[in-house]
């Protein structure tokens, strides 16, 4: 058995340093014990609501944008308007997503699941989940970095398109915590 050298050991200590809040994260969703208590970052009186013809208006932007086609945010029925309702629900007067991030992951979960859409679908979602975000100055962290790489927020989205229907809630407590301030 090799035995490392010290420098070597503080470089892996430093890499699992570096990745502590991922792999306590993963703990966390081996051990079934995610939770979003924690983190209610911004106040729900300061949310910036994402109405249906907003939500449209941004489509046809990035359809344009893309050169998306004529299929792409074609509506196939009532379920978008479903989706996005969905996230501002109470229950006892109270928010059932009271927070900004659980607001966005749930969204992009609705949309994705929905599949309201001929042609676009995950990328409709993730650019509204973006979008929410912006519009309720969540998406930057405090140092300006972005709350979520381009590479999480592909790999985010096409796990929620592969996940199965009663791995919703497990699902989006890992993305809230993905995308809160302390990641």
């Amino acid at each position: 058995v090799e035995t490392l050298s010290s420098s070597e050991a503080k470089g892996i200590l430093n890499v699992i340093k570096q990745y502590a809040y991922a792999l306590d994260t993963l703990d966390k969703y081996d051990h079934q014990c995610l939770t979003t208590i924690d983190y209610h970052q911004i106040s729900v009186e300061k949310t910036q609501i994402l109405t249906y013809e907003n939500a449209i208006e941004q489509i046809s932007i990035w359809k344009k944008f893309q050169n998306g086609g004529n299929l792409f945010g074609r509506e196939k029925d009532q379920s978008f308007k479903s989706s996005l309702n969905s996230i501002y629900q109470t229950v006892g007067g109270k928010d059932a997503y009271p927070s900004i991030e659980e607001k966005a992951a749930h969204l992009l979960y609705f949309i994705v699941k929905n599949h309201s859409f001929v042609d676009g679908n995950k990328r409709i979602a993730a650019g509204l989940f973006v979008y929410f975000l912006e519009i309720n100055n969540a998406l930057y962290k405090n140092n300006g970095s972005k709350i979520i790489e381009d590479n999480a927020l592909v790999a985010i989205t096409i796990m929620i398109a592969e996940s199965k229907s009663e791995e919703s809630e497990t699902i989006v407590k890992l993305v809230v915590n993905l995308i809160n301030k302390n990641n």
